[in-house]
């Protein structure tokens, strides 16, 4: 069966097939739908109960081009009415999962959003399941503070009784050749062979220049990261809901995994990115990169930057930096 795509942008259909659809309002039977326009829209427009996950990571209040600066108790007005049409369509066996990392103010001042978050999702009625610490080793170089390498996603649920499908997402064993010494099981193997709980450190490239999935949006989610929660907390056939979708990396994710998905975004060009790449994922030609591979790390034989032999540690520390008063 050929897989289909039309997208709707206002009265002109850009392309149409015949098996999946790409659409710019929710339809349930759409692979996806890219909707053009507040995300409060989108969500009305989705059916109570109806998503089994829904994963974002919000604009963080930073003056970034895409988004209106605004005071922090009127942003976090913003986030409430998101989460809470966000929990009206979420399932009772869903999960909602909230990215964030930190707002900064404009006097250096750090503030630290999950905490503010998780607030409004106990107001709200969920229960915190896990805060995975997502870690990357690239980012913005601080001059006053050190430099931010972790952000957090909060992963709630409606109810106790919630979907969790652990073993898609096990890693590689630590040790896989460890047997039991003693007792019953002695000489048999006392890891499962299917890999270990990945806990809630997660070490993930985020996306910058030379990723393989960078678009032009500056805060671009990595495809694996969402892959993950999909997995995990949602089975085939489930509806992803992505409130500030962005480029479409919640959507390639899900619909990569046979899930259904919706988002919404109110820059158009974003959102023109956003179906290209949901149609290369559905036909199975998206450049991007595969969920589990290991971490880049420099061959002894690679030419890199060393330190000099007569410069120690020591020496580069400023010695007033450790005076007592």
């Amino acid at each position: 069966m050929g897989i289909g795509i039309h997208w709707l942008e206002g009265e002109q259909e850009l392309a149409k097939r015949n098996s999946c659809i790409i659409t710019g309002h929710y339809e349930s039977e759409s692979a996806a739908t890219l909707f053009h326009g507040d995300r409060l829209q989108l969500l009305e427009e989705i059916p109570d109960a109806a998503a089994g996950l829904i994963v974002t990571s919000p604009p963080y209040n930073i003056g970034k081009k895409y988004e209106r600066r605004l005071s922090f108790g009127d942003y976090l007005k913003l986030q409430r009415d998101t989460l809470r049409e966000s929990v009206r369509i979420l399932s009772p066996k869903g999960s909602l999962c909230w990215e964030v990392g930190n707002h900064i103010g404009k006097d250096g001042e750090v503030f630290p959003l999950d905490i503010f978050v998780y607030r409004i999702c106990k107001r709200l009625g969920l229960k915190l399941r896990n805060r995975i610490i997502w870690t990357f080793d690239h980012g913005l170089h601080c001059r006053n503070r050190l430099s931010g390498r972790y952000e957090t996603v909060l992963w709630f649920t409606k109810t106790d009784n919630y979907v969790f499908n652990l073993d898609p997402i096990r890693v590689p064993q630590k040790y896989p050749g460890k047997k039991y010494f003693k007792g019953e099981k002695a000489g048999q193997y006392s890891c499962n062979p299917l890999g270990k709980n990945p806990g809630d450190i997660w070490t993930i490239p985020n996306v910058k220049h030379n990723h393989v999935e960078k678009t032009s949006h500056p805060c671009q989610f990595p495809i694996e990261l969402v892959e993950r929660l999909v997995l995990a907390l949602t089975n085939r056939g489930d509806l992803v809901v992505d409130p500030y979708i962005g480029v479409g990396s919640t959507a390639c994710a899900a619909v990569l995994h046979g899930r259904r998905a919706a988002g919404a975004d109110t820059v158009a060009s974003y959102l023109q990115i956003a179906r290209e790449r949901v149609k290369r994922a559905l036909e199975g030609e998206l450049r991007r990169r595969p969920l589990g591979r290991p971490i880049y790390q420099p061959s002894p034989n690679d030419r890199i930057a060393r330190r000099p032999e007569n410069l120690s540690r020591v020496d580069s520390v400023q010695p007033h930096l450790f005076a007592t008063a």
